[in-house]
């Protein structure tokens, strides 16, 4: 399997790591990165050498709660990161719903629009469509990061998201986004509850029946918080053990903060998932 993008045709066949970007100061992790380009720059370069294939660079906080920033305050924490990454042999992502950022992005190079909102913003399907061979990640949300975490998503999820990103694809399609351009997040967390959110990963094989490749994000997220009582900035163990069950059950790629240890553990997953069937004796 292989996801087009700008520049690259990524290789699925086996997992690969995404790794998270924020350029906000109001982000639920506590990794926002407001110090100035530099410092983002010395983050892009670490999640690199730590093996992170996809960069993934933000500056729209998404957070329960958080208020949407303006087009040009986003481009304005984007644009200096995005000038210099872009010259790199690596595919970037911006996580954007504005289309005016999306422009911007696409212009400088970059690889992937990564969509919370799956291009239902007025002109984003059209700035994605337009371009010749972008790669898109289509995700689906339950209302507003205003409000998702008031008014959860009711009933079972799995078949609310799978119908949300059909009917979406079917209208990147008929925009004219070729199909190997376009791959499905089941939003884990956004306006879902942690039933809701286990549901997905539990009955995650549903999710790739389609054929689109499934990145999924469940680093940090507050279900894992809910499950461990551990706060934001300790849940690594829990990030990365939600990213294995992710894979083993399908998906691509894997949108991480801690890049380093979720590489060690997919070796040794990949590793196992290698060898031989045998039978026990």
């Amino acid at each position: 399997m292989l996801w087009r993008t700008s520049r690259f045709e990524i290789d699925l066949r086996q997992p690969r790591v995404m790794g998270i970007v924020n350029l906000t100061p109001d982000s639920f992790s506590g990794d926002g990165l407001t110090h100035g380009a530099s410092a983002a720059l010395a983050h892009c370069e670490s999640l690199l050498r730590q093996g992170a294939d996809i960069l993934d660079l933000g500056a729209e906080s998404s957070r329960p709660g958080s208020q949407r920033p303006s087009p040009a305050t986003e481009l304005s924490r984007l644009l200096p990161v995005l000038r210099e990454v872009c010259a790199w042999r690596v595919p970037v992502s911006v996580d954007t719903s504005a289309p005016e950022v999306m422009a911007a992005a696409l212009d400088l190079g970059v690889d992937i629009i990564n969509d919370v909102r799956a291009l239902r913003e007025p002109g984003a399907l059209a700035r994605v469509a337009e371009h010749p061979s972008c790669g898109v990640c289509l995700m689906h949300m339950h209302g507003e990061p205003t409000t998702m975490q008031q008014t959860h998503m009711q009933g079972p999820a799995t078949v609310q998201v799978l119908d949300f990103l059909r009917k979406r694809t079917r209208a990147a399609l008929q925009a004219g986004v070729a199909r190997e351009r376009i791959c499905w997040d089941p939003g884990i967390g956004f306006g879902k509850t942690l039933e809701q959110n286990l549901e997905l990963l539990a009955h995650q094989g549903r999710l790739i029946e389609d054929g689109h490749a499934l990145l999924v994000g469940w680093s940090r997220k507050g279900s894992l918080g809910k499950l461990t009582g551990l706060a934001v900035n300790e849940r690594m163990v829990p990030s990365v053990a939600a990213a294995l069950m992710a894979v083993e059950r399908g998906a691509r790629v894997v949108r991480v903060h801690d890049v380093a240890q979720t590489v060690a553990a997919l070796k040794v997953w990949i590793s196992i998932a290698r060898l031989p069937a045998t039978h026990n004796e």
